[in-house]
């Protein structure tokens, strides 16, 4: 796990060179082209967070409705709804679920255009898709994603980028900026607040992750690394939906990940954190926010390629966490690396 998590600055080098970068571009062009009215992504575990997080950025970059598919709908009850308007993004690391493809070979059936993202251009998913986008992340050790997550995030930016280009190529600006993600990902790992703050939650029994925006994802994703590699319970809510109860559950024994940016999402943190104050909650904030604390500080950049970063500490957390306690995060028990479901 720890050799995954540090090949991830290598990771967004590779997928922003020039082959990578104009495979993209040629995937985004076409579906510029085809002009979905809306876009339905499926995909299952940490892949279901990559593709929450396109969602958001399909919603506000493209002003497309987008949302997530229940594959059971179509896989177990047998329905066939239809997508003939849509564009329908399977995303997976594996490309092996059958469900997974069911769902493209239905929606393709009805006249949607349908793309894989996966790490396997080989998989059943790509075979069933009429477009792909290889997120060449490389071959991943651990049972825990990680390195595939982040290449899952940057690879849908990529995309939802180009199809706002209209003809799949970024502007000179964005690639610029996008050009700086390596040196600023292996900066982020070269910290080691994760490691020193890991003996906080050794003993803890429950914990709460939270953010807003494109940090819900990274906070979902959060909370299913700290289950997969510690059996830590770990529940995670966006800012808004933790005020509307759960916020209850907070105390000073229930600890607190909140990611925190400097854009639209993380000021709409500002009015949560006071209120885990209100109830002592132990609060460690993740992000380029200058608040609380405690942080896990990690470099500003635009709100859209924080989860690339703010992952990452999270990461190593839940890396050192698992350690700490004495498991063993290479092979948590009861999990293997492809799951296959329907």
């Amino acid at each position: 796990m720890a050799a995954d998590i540090d090949e991830q600055p290598a990771g967004y080098e590779r997928l922003l060179t020039a082959e990578h970068a104009d495979a993209i571009a040629r995937v985004a062009a076409a579906v510029a082209e085809r002009r979905p009215r809306h876009v339905v992504f499926t995909a299952r575990g940490t892949s279901d967070h990559a593709a929450l997080y396109a969602a958001y950025l399909t919603e506000i970059r493209l002003g497309l409705p987008a949302g997530l598919a229940s594959p059971s709908a179509i896989t177990v009850f047998g329905a066939r709804p239809d997508l003939s308007d849509a564009l329908v993004v399977g995303v997976s690391q594996s490309g092996g679920s059958p469900d997974l493809a069911e769902v493209l070979r239905v929606a393709r059936a009805s006249g949607a255009l349908t793309l894989a993202v996966t790490n396997n251009p080989d998989s059943p998913l790509v075979e069933t898709a009429e477009l792909s986008v290889d997120v060449a992340a490389g071959h991943e050790r651990a049972v825990a994603a990680t390195k595939t997550y982040t290449a899952e995030l940057l690879a849908l930016l990529m995309l939802v980028e180009g199809v706002r280009a209209g003809d799949g190529v970024l502007p000179a600006d964005e690639r610029a900026a996008l050009a700086r993600l390596p040196e600023l990902a292996a900066r982020t790992l070269a910290d080691d607040t994760p490691a020193r703050l890991a003996p906080r939650y050794r003993f803890a029994a429950q914990l709460v992750t939270t953010g807003r925006g494109y940090a819900y994802p990274t906070a979902r994703e959060a909370a299913l690394k700290l289950m997969e590699t510690s059996y830590l319970p770990a529940l995670a809510f966006s800012g808004a939906d933790l005020l509307h109860g759960p916020l209850a559950m907070t105390d000073p024994d229930v600890p607190v990940l909140a990611v925190v940016g400097s854009g639209p999402g993380g000021t709409s943190m500002r009015e949560v954190l006071p209120r885990l104050g209100e109830r002592r909650a132990d609060v460690v904030v993740v992000g380029s926010a200058d608040v609380g604390e405690t942080r896990m500080a990690v470099p500003e950049v635009d709100e859209r390629y924080a989860p690339l970063l703010d992952i990452l500490p999270l990461q190593r957390l839940a890396l050192a966490l698992a350690l700490t306690r004495g498991e063993d995060p290479d092979a948590p028990r009861g999990l293997k690396k492809v799951t296959t479901t329907m």
